[in-house]
């Protein structure tokens, strides 16, 4: 009898035993899955360099680039068909989707910044890593970066604190690659940074990881152009693990290894991914060159396709997939040197059905994909028709973090968490583009103005020497004339004095959203100059 009790005890006190290990691990499920639940999204921010909207298959119907990872995720997401750059080059773009702000608001008023010049974006000013970090965020920068970058110098009388000018920029024979930058990435809130100072075809060519040159340049790479100009780089530094053809496939690979080493962490991650490529040189390799039986841009793009499908794999496999932001977008159209005699030859428009390319202020100059997914939030297959601008990332995520945006911060940026979740609630009034020379256009609803555009200066008030023989002002209507043909200037004079104020007043304004008035560096515009008289500063 005895016997039997301690037996029966024990049964019991094994099945206690077994219930609460059962419910310890229960608990601890489900406070994994609330952990999972309220933790904020990763984000992931793709940056193509210089590819067309026509160069995805998804937007291109008539297209002979087949980008199938890229589709998918069109098919897994919101795909947007009015997207465009802040401008329709590479620098002011990047500066605008960091910061929320026209670039053409600080010294930059036309082209870009060089691998020398000093940093563009100002201690003072939030970026969107800041906001992010300061809300709980890890965040890396792993790519091309043309922002500006403080280098070390061997003579300390040659230090540049900030960017003021196009021809504003460090000697190069005066850099000093054994030192830490002066100001970097790290300095704008990125807690871990792996770039290239700027475009793959602008030295120095070393990378930079941290904010300190991994490996010192051992040589000179000498000017390298081939008679179609598809793989063209300036002469400068070089260092010996630097491959031009390897640069694409590097960054992917860091940023695969970062996605692997902080899925399941406790922080979410924001990966800002600024690809060096399409922009030339245009270096395909090996499987895809000559893939695309087109020519090596067509190549290149396949190429990416291929890449960002690894990227999407290691989404995937981390398990937060259902939780994690991808955006894939590119910082402007298509650029001329793709060779777009030999693509239209073969039936392929990077531009789709959009007049002009990189560089321009026609459609085909910003107007360029913009692909997000957000399995938890955003619904499959999904299209949205709003005219959104890249500078609207930066108040999408304040959105997103419950961040309240002050007066002088996001001056530009439009929260697209609305449209996103399919609600009321995107309020941008109008968009203004910029083009390469600096000239200004502005868009409304179906309507769209571009403010002199040969009127011999740009926004610095310098001459502008390639553009002749324009009208002071040239109307489009794109919901009929999408292709912008036909000039209607003089039959609409009041919707080009409407939209003209309106392009004054968010000038003037030192903002285009709702809020205090901020102010611009320098602009002299003859047509503006007179309502800067308050709002300007040197």
């Amino acid at each position: 009898m005895f016997r039997y009790s301690v037996q029966n005890r024990s049964g019991q006190l094994r099945n206690i035993a077994t219930f609460l290990l059962i419910s310890i691990f229960m608990f601890d499920g489900l406070a994994q899955s609330k952990s999972t639940e309220n933790k904020q999204p990763n984000i992931i921010y793709i940056l193509a360099d210089d590819l067309g909207i026509g160069d995805l298959s998804v937007y291109n119907e008539n297209g002979k680039i087949n980008t199938p990872h890229l589709d998918q995720l069109a098919a897994q997401g919101m795909r947007f068909t009015d997207a465009h750059t802040s401008s329709s080059v590479c620098t002011p773009t990047r500066y605008g989707i960091l910061t929320g702000r026209y670039n053409w608001r600080t010294p930059l008023k036309q082209f870009v910044t060089w691998g020398t010049s000093p940093m563009l974006i100002k201690d003072d000013r939030l970026t969107v890593a800041d906001l992010l970090q300061q809300n709980g965020y890890k965040t890396a920068n792993i790519g091309k970066w043309h922002l500006g970058l403080n280098w070390a110098l061997k003579d300390s009388s040659q230090e540049l604190e900030y960017y003021s000018g196009i021809k504003d920029k460090y000697p190069i024979e005066q850099l000093d690659y054994s030192k830490p930058l002066k100001k970097g990435a790290l300095d704008l809130g990125f807690d871990y940074s792996y770039l290239l100072s700027a475009s793959l075809n602008m030295p120095p060519f070393v990378y930079v990881e941290n904010d300190k040159v991994v490996m010192g340049p051992i040589g000179i790479s000498e000017q390298k152009r081939n008679e179609n100009k598809y793989a063209y780089w300036i002469k400068g530094p070089i260092s010996d693990d630097f491959k031009h053809d390897q640069v694409l496939p590097v960054f992917v690979d860091k940023t695969v290894s970062y996605i692997q080493e902080n899925a399941k962490d406790d922080k979410p991650y924001f990966i800002y991914l600024p690809l060096p490529a399409p922009h030339n040189p245009i270096l395909p390799i090996a499987p895809w060159k000559g893939k695309s039986n087109i020519n090596p841009y067509a190549d290149f793009v396949l190429m990416i396709d291929d890449l960002m499908g690894k990227i999407f794999k290691a989404v995937k496999e981390s398990g937060e997939e259902d939780n994690t932001i991808i955006i894939f977008t590119s910082d402007n159209g298509c650029a001329a040197n793709a060779n777009y005699g030999v693509l239209k030859a073969k039936g392929h428009n990077p531009s789709y059905i959009y007049s002009g390319n990189k560089g321009s202020y026609l459609e085909g100059g910003h107007r360029v994909p913009f692909i997000i997914k957000w399995p938890e939030k955003i619904q499959p297959n999904s299209i949205s028709d709003a005219t959104i601008c890249t500078t609207d990332f930066m108040a999408t995520c304040a959105d997103i973090v419950d961040y309240d945006l002050k007066d002088n911060e996001a001056e530009d940026s439009y929260t697209m968490l609305p449209l996103l979740l399919q609600e009321e609630g995107y309020n941008r009034e109008a968009t203004i583009h910029h083009s390469k020379e600096g000239v200004f256009a502005i868009r409304k609803g179906d309507w769209k103005l571009i403010v002199s555009p040969s009127s011999g200066l740009n926004a610095m008030g310098k001459p502008l020497k390639k553009l002749k023989g324009l009208p002071e002002n040239i109307l489009y209507n794109l919901k009929t004339d999408v292709g912008e043909h036909v000039n209607l200037a003089e039959k609409y004079p009041e919707k080009v004095e409407e939209l003209k104020q309106l392009l004054i007043k968010q000038i003037n304004d030192g903002r285009s959203t709702p809020g205090e008035l901020q102010k611009n560096d320098k602009i002299d515009i003859p047509w503006v100059q007179a309502a800067f008289a308050n709002n300007t500063q040197n």
